[in-house]
């Protein structure tokens, strides 16, 4: 199908930013959707941000609109995730994913700890 690899987790204070890149390769031509979910340990992976392949709206998650802005990569099928003003509580392994006819793809996942 589609093989994601994300990049730019790391660790940062309270207030500070962060920049996460996904990149896509294999059947990217089918994809619909790319965006990011989060995940802690013990709980169920959350909705972040996504965006139309083909242009359209961004979605966010309400924790985080405000703060983090999805953007389409100039080279194709690449997606960012800008998040500013980070909160401990965003702490988290975030997970790109696209949707691919049908079929959620996902990458490995990158580690995200925001210090107090």
């Amino acid at each position: 199908q589609v093989h994601l690899v994300e990049s730019g987790g790391g660790l940062v204070q309270a207030g500070g930013s962060l920049r996460l890149s996904c990149a896509a390769s294999g059947r990217t031509f089918d994809t619909s959707v790319m965006g990011w979910f989060r995940q802690t340990p013990g709980k169920e992976r959350e909705f972040v941000a996504g965006i139309p392949w083909s242009g359209g709206t961004a979605s966010y998650t309400d924790a985080v609109k405000g703060r983090f802005t999805i953007i389409r990569g100039n080279a194709l099928n690449t997606v960012y995730l800008q998040m500013n003003s980070l909160k401990p509580e965003d702490t988290a392994a975030y997970y790109c994913y696209a949707n691919v006819v049908g079929v959620r793809c996902w990458g490995q996942g990158t580690q995200v700890s925001v210090s107090s």
